[in-house]
């Protein structure tokens, strides 16, 4: 793949103690420098620090993803800048308010379908697929995950939160789980680290989390809704909590879907725009499908 490089050897050995804790202040370093950008961005008034800064960090996504499917350097700086391109154009009709409720449907489609039949395929049929479906898929999916992060913020900000925390506290839980209680892998051929039971604990923060935070709701009303709320309004309870789990799942399957790109193109990391942390598609691959399927989930029933 134009761009990058893998050392096959840094697989097969644990990096030294000056290594690992000069990557840990890296990762420290990276991520301060991120909350100190995002968080007032996200709390500020106007929205357009927030979907600004967002909408920089998708477009450098879409120049990984055009990286990570055999686009030269030149065709993935395009590729971003038609992206970016595009968003702005939807922000400019009004669509990070309200886009229409197709959109949230046709992308979350794209995921159940189209991901999970990826995942069927794994790495050795990924690089089969033409390369322009792949990236038009990519960009499909970038695109619309921006526009459902703004409209999850225009909903209100205990929402926005609460779909960034289904994503947190079930990667948490599941790489706990994983490590205290795997012994059934999930993915092998793309993730060997990923277990069933890593799976099973994330279900289980996830459901904590959406108790925990509808006790804190009942407690202290006129917060604005929450996606537990949304849902539970929504869709009722019983169908809420599917929906919820399945919301869950999709976060695994976008995470293993960029993994899975990753190691068809023989790269450990999307790019190396986050010193630690990798690059941008690293940090947000479970976020890509779980925002419009957050959408649809949180209006289900309501055309």
């Amino acid at each position: 793949m134009p761009g990058a490089t893998v050392d096959s050897a840094a697989f097969a050995r644990l990096p030294s103690p000056q290594v690992a804790d000069a990557m840990l202040g890296q990762r420290i370093v990276t991520a301060v420098v991120l909350l100190a950008l995002l968080v007032p961005a996200l709390v500020a008034d106007p929205a357009w620090p927030f979907l600004g800064l967002t909408l920089a960090l998708v477009g450098a996504a879409a120049w990984e993803w055009g990286r990570l499917n055999a686009c030269r350097q030149g065709m993935s700086l395009a590729l971003a800048a038609a992206l970016v391109a595009a968003c702005g154009l939807a922000w400019s009709a009004g669509w990070v308010d309200a886009a229409p409720a197709s959109v949230w449907w046709l992308a979350s489609g794209l995921w159940v379908v189209g991901g999970v039949l990826a995942l069927r395929g794994g790495p050795a049929a990924w690089p089969g697929l033409p390369s322009a479906l792949r990236v038009v898929l990519g960009l499909i999916a970038l695109g619309s995950a921006w526009l459902a992060l703004a409209a999850s913020r225009a909903v209100g900000l205990g929402f926005i939160l609460s779909v960034l925390c289904v994503v947190w506290v079930s990667d948490i839980a599941a790489y706990a789980g994983g490590r205290a209680f795997g012994r059934h892998k999930l993915a092998p051929s793309i993730s060997p680290g990923k277990s069933w039971e890593g799976v099973a604990a994330g279900l289980l923060g996830v459901a904590l989390l959406a108790i925990a935070w509808l006790a804190w709701e009942r407690a202290a009303p006129g917060r604005g809704p929450s996606l537990f709320s949304a849902i539970a309004g929504s869709a009722g309870w019983l169908a809420g909590a599917l929906l919820l789990a399945g919301i869950t799942g999709m976060g695994v399957v976008g995470d293993l879907v960029e993994s899975m790109a990753k190691r068809a193109a023989g790269v450990k990391d999307s790019s190396r725009l986050l010193p630690g942390h990798g690059g941008v598609l690293d940090r947000i691959d479970a976020l890509l499908p779980v925002l419009p399927i957050a959408m649809v989930s949180s209006r289900w029933g309501q055309g």
